[in-house]
């Protein structure tokens, strides 16, 4: 068995079915632009602290369109199956944007294999980070983030998702942008002119009194961070009103929100922020009117 802190791991995020945690998160160890995309590992537990794995979640076949930069899963039982969100670039050069595709499996620890045809978030962004929503009405989105890389301030984004999830329908909306929090701390990048504003790994919780709250990270004062926005109509549309300070805000994030089998509500993020040293981080959560706070200082 394993214990969280031997777990290599960014973008971590808990599948609960059956009678286990499922993790499961960025786990190449080297998931940058250099090293080839290798695939995604899973770990259960009935705890949360001590680990069985790695098992093989995802092993691309050699004519898969992603070659790198393997990222951030999601893995939702739907419809009888299980659904992975990941996100994928092609080969450098080859004109392939990085944008989130959809796999499917049988089972919670895989195998998975792809389910979209290449990525489902448009072909011409740069996207990532792609998360699940059912709405009141039980249609399914996908909710991504539109890179800063290609925009500069970085948005969050909503489409519609066909029933079978093979394909989005209709056009993507655009949420809100990074700078709309003031959490959201600007730089420069030999990139792009002007100051830039990051979004990233955005998760769905819809809050006991009817609000719709949406997780993201940033880049903070104080380094990498997670704050939440809040749909007070309760519907991905919005509109969307950012928190007024991170709830985790130094060098932590990409995090979603689950419940434990004793019913408490829980935050993981990664944290360090930093390769190879970053590790799946567990927090107690307190839903309040207006949002969530973090009621412990974590566990790993």
């Amino acid at each position: 068995m394993l214990k969280t802190k031997d777990i290599q791991i960014r973008d971590p995020f808990v599948l609960v079915t059956g009678d286990y945690y499922y993790l499961y998160g960025t786990t190449d160890k080297d998931c940058w632009d250099k090293a080839p995309g290798c695939g995604f590992d899973t770990y259960r537990s009935k705890d949360l602290s001590n680990w069985e794995g790695p098992f093989p979640a995802f092993r691309p076949a050699q004519d898969f369109w992603g070659k790198h930069n393997f990222w951030a899963p999601e893995v939702y039982s739907y419809d009888g199956a299980f659904y992975m969100f990941a996100s994928f670039i092609g080969e450098k050069g080859d004109g392939t944007k990085r944008g989130t595709a959809i796999l499917r499996s049988e089972k919670a620890e895989g195998p998975f294999t792809p389910w979209s045809q290449g990525a489902v978030t448009p072909k011409d962004w740069m996207c990532l980070d792609g998360t699940f929503y059912i709405d009141k009405e039980k249609n399914p989105w996908i909710i991504f983030c539109h890179e800063w890389v290609q925009i500069r301030d970085g948005t969050i984004c909503a489409q519609r998702l066909s029933k079978d999830l093979k394909k989005t329908e209709g056009e993507p909306i655009t949420l809100f942008a990074s700078s709309d929090a003031s959490w959201s701390k600007g730089f420069e990048s030999n990139k792009l002119p002007g100051s830039c504003h990051v979004t990233d790994g955005c998760n769905m919780f819809p809050m006991k009194n009817g609000k719709l709250l949406m997780q993201w990270s940033t880049i903070g004062f104080e380094g990498y961070c997670i704050g939440y926005a809040v749909s007070e109509s309760g519907l991905v549309q919005g509109p969307w009103k950012q928190s007024s300070e991170p709830v985790f805000k130094k060098d932590g994030g990409h995090g979603m929100i689950f419940s434990t089998f004793d019913g408490r509500l829980m935050l993981t993020i990664h944290q360090p922020n930093e390769t190879p040293n970053e590790r799946a981080v567990f927090f107690e959560l307190e839903e309040t009117e207006d949002g969530i706070r973090i009621k412990n200082t974590g566990s790993n």
